[in-house]
């Protein structure tokens, strides 16, 4: 499972990456230009929404009906998230939460698997777009908050997740959006400026926390809306990237920046 480095570098200045020239006038040109890495949420993001069946699952075995499931299993998942439960922990806190007998290990079992597989639906568009983005060399990076034992069901389960520089699961940090530490520590991790970061999450808080650091941060509700924005905010480039190498071409060095080769012909 990716893990957080234990040594993080130090913050990278926007400046120094790309000082400012005579020639940026257009901001929209300007934004595109800057972005050096893509950073995704996982959930509802990479993933799709969560999945019925492994919902119906959670609920015969916890014997708990609908509201008095749903209303547990979201009053203590930021606290799974940022790691002050574990796994089995959060499981018979929701037990106590919904004034039911704690769990037995069968249980557990049971529950923490239909867990991993309510999130385990893919949004495909977006996993596409991911390995396209890897494929023309651009940095990728993935900030989720996530409990223990769903984080290593999903790396175990899906091999492409690898393919990301970075992957930051909220519970291994102490940490969970939209705590402004977790963002900073992942662009270090990404040795990229938070200026030069796209970042793309479900949840408006989150995204709020990524703007207030400067990221450029997107607001991710359906994948159609998501062209959309992309393309209002002029950057078209890094929706298409990787196309070429889908069809055997050579990418260039960066979607948004020309190979210097090729620019200086």
């Amino acid at each position: 499972m990716p893990t957080p480095s234990s040594s993080s570098p130090a913050p990278l200045s926007s400046d120094s990456l790309h000082p400012a020239t005579a020639t940026d006038a257009n901001p929209l040109r300007n934004a595109a230009e800057r972005i050096d890495a893509v950073l995704f949420d996982y959930g509802m993001v990479l993933s799709g929404p969560a999945d019925p069946a492994a919902w119906a699952r959670l609920r015969v075995v916890s014997g708990l009906d609908e509201k008095h499931l749903h209303v547990a299993y979201w009053a203590l998942r930021h606290d799974y998230d940022r790691g002050a439960l574990t796994g089995t922990a959060y499981w018979q806190a929701v037990a106590a939460h919904a004034a039911v007998a704690a769990f037995d290990n069968t249980q557990l079992a049971a529950l923490k698997a239909a867990d991993i597989d309510l999130w385990a639906q893919l949004n495909t568009p977006m996993v596409e777009w991911s390995a396209r983005l890897q494929r023309a060399g651009l940095r990728t990076g993935i900030l989720s908050n996530i409990g223990d034992d769903i984080a290593a069901g999903i790396v175990a389960r899906f091999p492409w997740l690898a393919r990301f520089d970075h992957c930051t699961w909220s519970h291994a940090f102490g940490l969970a959006k939209p705590d402004p530490a977790i963002y900073i520590e992942t662009a270090k991790a990404l040795q990229v400026a938070p200026g030069n970061v796209l970042f793309i999450d479900d949840r408006a808080e989150n995204i709020a926390a990524a703007d207030a650091l400067g990221m450029q941060a997107l607001h991710y509700t359906t994948h159609p809306a998501f062209e959309r924005e992309m393309r209002a905010r002029g950057l078209d480039c890094l929706l298409n990237a990787g196309l070429s190498a889908a069809t055997g071409e050579a990418p260039s060095r960066h979607p948004l920046r020309p190979d210097p080769q090729t620019a200086a012909k």
